[in-house]
């Protein structure tokens, strides 16, 4: 049984069955046919289809905010950005997808010599409830823009969202087959990458759900894009705008979804001359914000998705303090009914701490104090992720000095982390493997076939 429950509430809205063996069997065969047609349109016929895609998702932005409130208690208040930002995608690939896997020529002895770009066949997406639209749409819009078709394993407590999903695609114009979403529960995956059909397999989740992913993949020799967890280090340097900083490093805790996103800053690595001052600014800038009901478009900051992050984030939180941190402002868990953990700030972080040495998915900001430039890129390579990092600083050739010394797939100074649809996202280590977006994203889901004629 799927179920999608309420977090505010705790309670359940919808109870969905898993599809069965024989149904399943319908929608991989109905994917294997579409596929054959699918990746002989024009990318004219798919830039048409692609704009109305993204002009859909304008148009039922507030009702898919509404969905990812009610299943996984993102806020309204921040809802209808993410749904934009989807159809921003859209619009970037049916605009640009033609042009970047257009022939490249080879300048050879050959007679002729160029590299083609074919789509591979059918897309297996295993996605998360974190951002239920957004991780869905960054898959497959490159992947069916360039010919493949895809097949959705949505988070078992987003399925209202997953149904949403497939609904755009076929109110778009898409045939039959080209997205399909399978209520499937995580056991019956193993099976379904092992399926000779499926070609491609992307996950977007815990480092755990990515290493069995990629275990089985890689016994069938398929290729993967993992994009896994995060603990990103957020660097600020003595010389750096303090104030600014210091309201950056909030966005980046919560990243609009209460701190539960993997590229979310996990680790603040403070100089010390300056720790004193940064900790007052982002308690006086936590202090602003509103915790409550997601529902209501003034709030700020809504419950974490399930109980059981909850209590895992409860867990990390007081383990640490038990091994020397301080609390100095939230800490614990909003009284009431919902999956609400208040805005907390703690000093006095060290190695050996879960908030230190652990992904924290939740509004947790642990700082970290550094005396030399050495020891706060010790500190931030001192993870086993390699998602993203931000250096604060006004010292333009330190920055430049440092970045190749971060052990990240992303690194940005003076800002926060963020995926940029044109730009390439993912990370190293355990962070996982593979590029979403940009003109790397959609080249994941081809093969790169070397052409010549002599």
């Amino acid at each position: 049984m799927i179920q999608s429950k309420n977090p505010t509430t705790e309670e359940v809205l919808k109870t969905f069955t898993e599809i069965s063996d024989s149904e399943l069997e319908k929608k991989v065969a109905l994917a294997t046919e579409s596929f054959k047609t699918w990746k002989k349109t024009s990318f004219q016929e798919r830039t048409t289809l692609m704009h109305k895609l993204g002009e859909y998702l304008r148009g039922h932005k507030e009702e898919f905010s509404k969905l990812q409130m009610l299943e996984m208690g993102k806020t309204m208040r921040s809802g209808p950005g993410s749904i934009d930002k989807c159809a921003s995608l859209c619009d970037y690939y049916a605009d640009n997808a033609e042009n970047i896997l257009a022939r490249e020529i080879l300048n050879t002895e050959k007679k002729e010599q160029y590299v083609e770009f074919d789509p591979l066949g059918i897309i297996l997406a295993v996605m998360p409830w974190n951002f239920p639209f957004w991780q869905v749409y960054r898959f497959a819009v490159p992947a069916i823009m360039a010919g493949n078709v895809g097949l959705l394993k949505h988070a078992s407590n987003v399925p209202q969202c997953a149904e949403a999903i497939e609904e755009s695609f076929r109110a778009s114009g898409f045939p039959e087959g080209v997205f399909q979403n399978l209520l499937l529960p995580s056991a019956r995956v193993e099976r379904l990458i092992r399926d000779s059909r499926i070609t491609t397999v992307t996950l977007t989740g815990s480092e755990k759900a990515g290493s069995e992913v990629a275990r089985v993949a890689g016994e069938e020799i398929k290729k993967v894009v993992l994009e896994l967890g995060g603990s990103d280090p957020f660097i600020i340097f003595a010389d750096a705008d303090i104030n600014k900083a210091a309201q950056i490093a909030v966005l980046a805790r919560l990243q609009s979804n209460t701190g539960q996103s993997c590229i979310s800053a996990k680790r603040f690595i403070i100089e010390e001359n300056i720790r004193d001052k940064f900790t007052k600014l982002v308690v006086e800038e936590f202090s602003k914000l509103s915790v409550g009901d997601p529902s209501n478009k003034e709030i700020d900051i809504g419950p974490l998705a399930t109980e059981q992050i909850l209590l895992e984030v409860e867990k990390q939180v007081q383990k640490s303090i038990s091994l020397g941190a301080k609390v100095v402002y939230g800490g614990s868990r909003k009284e009431g009914k919902g999956y609400f953990y208040l805005p907390t700030v703690l000093t006095d972080v060290k190695k050996g701490m879960p908030v230190y040495d652990e992904e924290v998915f939740g509004p947790v900001l642990p700082i970290i104090s550094f005396k030399t430039e050495a020891e706060a890129i010790q500190i931030a390579n001192d993870t086993r992720y390699g998602l993203g990092a931000s250096i604060f600083t006004l010292n333009m050739e330190k920055a430049k000095r440092i970045i190749p010394q971060i052990e990240a797939g992303n690194v940005c100074v003076n800002d926060m982390i963020k995926s940029d649809l044109r730009a390439p996202f993912g990370g190293i280590k355990k962070s996982g493997y593979g590029r979403e977006l940009g003109t790397y994203g959609i080249k994941e889901f081809i093969n790169i076939k070397n052409v010549w004629f002599n």
